[in-house]
């Protein structure tokens, strides 16, 4: 794949650091609430996180279903709600939204809050590593071909209408070389202005097993992880796109 390339128009709409746990059986959401006092100069929003649950039961008179929802932690935004943190029972999560500046003070940050997580939740284990990013390349209309701009594309055959009103593809693809998996979802959005054709490009990689446990060997992979979200980006875009965000 394509090595990693540094645009100045990136088109980056939210960038992902995630890492899922198992905790202490002692920690209490009351636990993850104080660290609030810790960050609240830097992320002074706050809101809670709920884990929603439905269960459908087949019954002789019919269908019956139900609906519960258990609080999981805790949500903090920075000043200009561009930074935010998710802190739960099962699991840390770190989000940079627009305008995103480079993935060094995007992981440094994680990285700090990470660490107060850790301290007050005392995992047992981490069991997911992720990085995702959620990129919205906005192609100038008109356009002939939607592989003019990307790679990956779905196939229309030959035989129907080539114009496109509408697209959602989601693909699942292995990387066995380093042990995770990609998600790449391509979506139509409604787009910012009545001159272009806006296209999410969703860039999801994680592992779940043989998840390190050292924070050195953790961040370390989340480096192998960011670098090859970087290539699979490239290996998506043409040049013409190139020239657009450059």
């Amino acid at each position: 794949m394509p090595s990693r390339t540094q645009y100045s128009k990136a088109p980056i709409t939210e960038a992902i650091i995630d890492i899922g746990v198992r905790p202490s059986e002692s920690v209490r959401l009351d636990d993850l609430e104080r660290l609030h006092d810790s960050i609240r100069d830097e992320y002074p929003g706050k809101a809670g996180r709920s884990l929603f649950q439905g269960r459908f039961r087949a019954e002789r008179t019919g269908v019956s279903t139900s609906a519960s929802q258990k609080p999981m932690g805790f949500l903090f935004k920075s000043r200009d709600e561009k930074q935010i943190v998710q802190m739960r029972l099962d699991g840390f999560t770190m989000s940079r939204l627009a305008p995103y500046e480079s993935w060094k003070p995007f992981r440094d940050e994680a990285q700090r809050l990470w660490a107060l997580y850790r301290d007050v939740v005392q995992p047992e284990e981490a069991t997911r590593l992720a990085v995702r990013y959620i990129n919205r390349i906005d192609i100038p209309l008109p356009f002939d071909d939607l592989k003019e701009y990307l790679l990956t594309v779905p196939e229309v055959a030959p035989g129907l209408p080539q114009a496109l009103s509408g697209l959602f593809m989601q693909l699942t693809i292995p990387q066995e070389d380093i042990g995770c998996t990609t998600i790449l979802t391509e979506a139509l959005i409604e787009p910012p202005a009545p001159e272009v054709a806006s296209v999410v490009v969703d860039i999801d990689l994680f592992r779940t097993e043989r998840v390190p446990q050292d924070d050195g060997k953790l961040w370390a992979f989340f480096e192998l992880l960011h670098d090859r979200k970087n290539q699979v980006f490239e290996a998506c875009i043409t040049d013409k796109t190139r020239e657009m965000i450059q």
